[in-house]
């Protein structure tokens, strides 16, 4: 009796960290004004919707507030912090799925292009630093998801005229309410079917390349540098 009581409150508290953390994300951004820059470059991939979102880990907070909605099929760490942005993003209308590169990532790899090749279209979401790091270094899961749906990458970051950086390992940043914000959209990367291990290497670092160069020049736009 107390084990299925306690299975009911864990569960309850799930559901309640995801309900009150989309209401909190909702009210913190609904305060700031957001420019972008490169959108018409990207405006046909992502009116398609057969894409994959590639950002940092530190830019996550803004970009899945501005697409909720979408249905991203997004890899989250299978850890107990990434239980936490799981249901807030479940919340937002996205789709995630668990696991990460030191736990389930191939799996999760799997699900993921399964969900993706599955209707309804729906973009796929990769955060090629993430779980663990190392900070702005894209790990292959992202051009290796790209091959198998055939989904070109679209690297885009965020940055803030104000923002809180915190000092975790990936300097995640924090908009501050009624500030500026812009998200920026770079060039596509394109993945052919028939990709090699040489092709896949250097789709990689072009993600990693336009990921850094965007991300370093929406920073500088407001004054800010991170390394």
């Amino acid at each position: 009796m107390m084990t299925r009581h306690a299975g009911k409150w864990e569960g309850f508290k799930w559901e309640l960290v995801g309900v009150l953390g989309k209401a909190l994300v909702d009210a913190w951004f609904a305060t700031v004004r957001v420019e972008s820059e490169g959108w018409e470059r990207v405006r046909s991939i992502m009116e398609s919707r057969r894409f994959i979102f590639a950002f940092w880990h530190s830019r996550i907070l803004l970009i899945s507030y501005l697409y909720q909605g979408w249905g991203g099929v997004i890899l989250v760490s299978a850890s107990k912090d990434g239980e936490y942005m799981a249901r807030v993003l479940k919340r937002q209308g996205h789709c995630p799925v668990r696991g990460s590169t030191s736990k389930g990532g191939l799996r999760a790899l799997a699900a993921q292009i399964r969900l993706l090749q599955t209707p309804p279209v729906r973009p796929g979401v990769v955060v090629p630093d993430g779980p663990q790091g190392p900070r702005f270094k894209a790990q292959p899961g992202v051009v290796i998801l790209a091959k198998k749906t055939g989904y070109p990458v679209v690297p885009v970051t965020c940055s803030a005229r104000r923002m809180k950086i915190f000092s975790s390992w990936d300097r995640f940043i924090l908009p501050l309410p009624f500030t500026t914000c812009r998200i920026v959209y770079g060039e596509p990367v394109r993945v052919p079917p028939e990709a090699d291990e040489t092709l896949l290497r250097e789709s990689l670092r072009r993600v990693e390349k336009e990921l850094g160069r965007i991300t370093a020049n929406a920073d500088r736009r407001f004054g800010h540098r991170i390394d």
